[in-house]
């Protein structure tokens, strides 16, 4: 018989709204024996059941919800239903745009808690970032070969995270053979992905609508790709006509692979730099010197980790986006993103805003961008959005 933990009274309202998560200060007792990841029922302080969920006795949330209904079994039947919904969900998008990379599973947002699954051509790579997800790794891996059998499967759980969950930070191969990289093709532009190595799973699949969005606003121009990682934004923005593209990032690794995804493009790679830099300063350098751009793509990681570093996080986003907006040509582009879950996207255009005004510069919010079709928003999940980003035309 499974353990139950008992809410404190009037507790239970996000749940009866579905919401997945519950919080440690909302648990009255757990009955029974529960360890970490194991499956326990959750009932308000009358006895009520309410939903069953992955019990973490070291994280804040110390339930994540497997499933509203009683009779439910958390077994290989479950994981593979959960993802033929995720497949039915994102088929449209697939067929749509010819994706051979996209998130096949996101998490929450999906109804599988913790879990983040994104395929790249013949190779799934899962992140499993909870003690629910962990306890299940061979269902979750069974259920993938069931529906993909041509596919080999990557573990990159080397998320810090984790560490919330008591759990260690990890990499393996669960099935089959996984090359160190991959060419995956969305809007008839290829990319080379790092499997092993790369940021997240490999790459940025969640800025693919966004990069078509720079594109039509790159003909004719120079671009500076900030925080360009392996050079994608290039890829689009050269295609689309751009005149030249500068690319930076810290690492000379992704320069190198943004290198190569120019040239498996067939693009003029004598239209681009690639210089290895830290923004912030090359930013206030390219202001110091007189440079200027036609657009700049600011694409910076995530900046905030929590509540109490959204106020600095804001300052950070704040000299950012001047910066940026001091070095560009009157009535240049600026493509603006913050993928921190906590920035709201009210609070980030505000940010913006102050920039200007700091900037002594008139902007335009052009379009309001957010994250790829296949990065769906649940309605009973809300935090689900979390990359928010902004067109501005900056005089």
């Amino acid at each position: 018989m499974s353990a139950s933990v008992i809410l404190h009274p009037n507790r239970e309202k996000s749940l009866l709204r579905k919401h997945p998560w519950i919080f440690a200060s909302a648990i009255n007792e757990c009955k029974g024996i529960a360890r970490n990841g194991d499956t326990v029922d959750i009932l308000s302080d009358s006895g009520e059941f309410l939903a069953k969920g992955a019990w973490s006795a070291q994280s804040q949330i110390q339930v994540r919800v497997w499933s509203f209904e009683q009779t439910e079994v958390i077994d290989n039947g479950f994981f593979l239903r959960k993802i033929d919904q995720a497949i039915a969900l994102r088929q449209p998008i697939i067929a749509k745009h010819g994706l051979t990379g996209f998130r096949l599973v996101a998490a929450e947002s999906d109804g599988l808690p913790g879990i983040t699954i994104d395929k790249y051509a013949n190779v799934i790579v899962c992140q499993l970032l909870s003690a629910g997800a962990e306890k299940h790794r061979k269902k979750i891996v069974w259920a993938l070969i069931k529906r993909f059998p041509e596919c080999s499967i990557l573990e990159r759980s080397d998320v810090a995270v984790r560490a919330k969950e008591g759990l260690p930070e990890i990499v393996q191969t669960l099935h089959g053979e996984v090359p160190d990289e991959v060419v995956i093709e969305e809007n008839d532009v290829k990319i080379i992905v790092d499997l092993k190595q790369g940021h997240k799973t490999g790459f940025y699949l969640d800025q693919r609508d966004n990069r078509a969005v720079a594109a039509s606003y790159a003909k004719g121009n120079s671009v500076l790709n900030c925080f360009s990682y392996t050079g994608t934004f290039a890829c689009y923005a050269l295609k689309a006509g751009a005149a030249r593209v500068v690319n930076m990032d810290v690492s000379e690794n992704a320069l190198a692979t943004a290198k190569r995804n120019l040239e498996i493009n067939n693009l003029d790679v004598g239209k681009a730099d690639f210089i290895k830099k830290d923004v912030f300063e090359a930013l206030r350098e390219y202001r110091d010197n007189g440079t200027t751009f036609d657009m700049i793509v600011l694409d910076p990681p995530k900046f905030v980790d929590s509540k109490a570093s959204l106020n600095r996080a804001c300052r950070g986003y704040k000299d950012i986006n001047m910066l940026a907006m001091k070095i560009l040509n009157p009535g240049g582009t600026l493509l603006t993103f913050s993928c921190s879950g906590l920035m709201s996207s009210d609070l980030f255009q505000k940010v913006v805003a102050d920039a200007a005004l700091d900037a002594n510069k008139t902007v335009h919010f052009l379009e309001k961008l957010g994250q790829s079709a296949d990065h769906p928003v649940a309605s009973n999940y809300p935090e689900g959005f979390y990359l928010k980003g902004l067109v501005c035309k900056v005089s």
